[in-house]
């Protein structure tokens, strides 16, 4: 493989049946999805047992894991190579929620590691549509005592200290480790997480599978990684200026950014020493670079390898991209 000169890559979408999923997967990012219940299109994933696969260009049937390995840190940025090895940092998804999904909890790296020896949870949002009405729950309304907590869970009280928010596309909501959490029915978004599956579920709306079987909670666990702090806002202001990079997150773990393009753009990576993955959320653009071209269309993700240092976005639909990377 190290013969062959690295590329902005597309991988084949992996795609998960949830039993509060939909089909807006298929009708709004035109996934081909495998039944009506699909929740979850994990775009690009180093999480064992769900490898991506790549789907374009020389490389194609390689995974990301083999790509790691054979490229290191022409790949993912020497630096971020030595920082996590041949583990890919990050997941990225996009999510429709048919139905609510269960409140949970992610637990933070110590955490994490002694319990499941994972990497924590931390995570953003970027709502990509959401139906009349629909809310989503983000943190809690007051500060709380454990026992108070325990209290409304036991009589399935909830409802009266989480922090619900009525949402519109467009909007970005920051969930780091600790932090309540839930989608509600009636949205679509793109998620950009942490490499880690380690979710603990509080409470699942008393929801029975096919046989009868409610899914497992997890109380205990979600005790110790709760933040019981209340907090002014949770959602992420911002203001997009057209064609210009907007900053709506940045963490240890990753930062995302937003192009709103009209007309083509030009973007250089020079000195930076990281990937840069790209999330077509509205419109379809080119991706240029020396002779190389992209075709990128809404709802597609692409990664650019560390050893690319300028891009040209040219610009065929109105366009809305986040751009996300581990920040230095």
């Amino acid at each position: 493989m190290k013969d062959v000169q690295l590329y902005p890559f597309k991988f084949q979408p992996i795609l998960k049946e949830k039993i509060w999923g939909g089909n807006g997967l298929k009708s709004v990012l035109n996934k081909d999805i495998p039944s009506e219940k699909t929740g979850e299109s994990w775009e690009l994933s180093g999480v064992k047992g769900d490898i991506s696969v790549v789907a374009n260009g020389e490389l194609a049937g390689k995974d990301l894991q083999e790509l790691l390995n054979e490229y290191e840190g022409q790949l993912v940025g020497k630096r971020v190579y030595e920082q996590f090895q041949d583990e890919f940092p990050l997941l990225i998804k996009f999510i429709d929620a048919q139905d609510d999904l269960s409140i949970q909890v992610h637990p933070n790296d110590d955490l994490a590691k002694v319990r499941h020896n994972s990497f924590g949870k931390t995570e953003m949002w970027y709502v990509i549509h959401a139906e009349e009405g629909a809310e989503l729950i983000s943190g809690f309304n007051q500060t709380l005592d454990k026992q108070l907590y325990l209290d409304k869970l036991e009589n399935k009280e909830l409802g009266d200290i989480l922090n619900s928010e009525k949402v519109k596309a467009g909007d970005v909501f920051f969930i780091p480790v600790g932090r309540v959490h839930a989608i509600r029915a009636g949205i679509m978004l793109a998620e950009i997480q942490q490499t880690s599956d380690i979710t603990y579920r509080i409470y699942d709306w008393d929801r029975v599978d096919d046989n009868g079987q409610e899914r497992e909670l997890h109380t205990e666990y979600a005790l110790d990684a709760l933040d019981f702090n209340g907090y002014d806002s949770y959602k992420t202001e911002y203001t997009a200026i057209k064609n210009e990079r907007t900053q709506l997150e940045k963490c240890s773990y990753f930062e995302t950014n937003l192009f709103e393009l009209n007309e083509a753009k030009s973007i250089s990576y020079d000195g930076l020493d990281s990937f840069v993955i790209y999330m077509l959320m509205e419109g379809e653009v080119n991706l240029k670079y020396d002779n190389y071209s992209l075709n990128i269309k809404k709802g597609e993700t692409v990664l650019l390898p560390a050893s690319i240092n300028e891009v040209e976005i040219e610009v065929v639909e109105e366009a809305k991209l986040l751009e996300v990377y581990l920040p230095r």
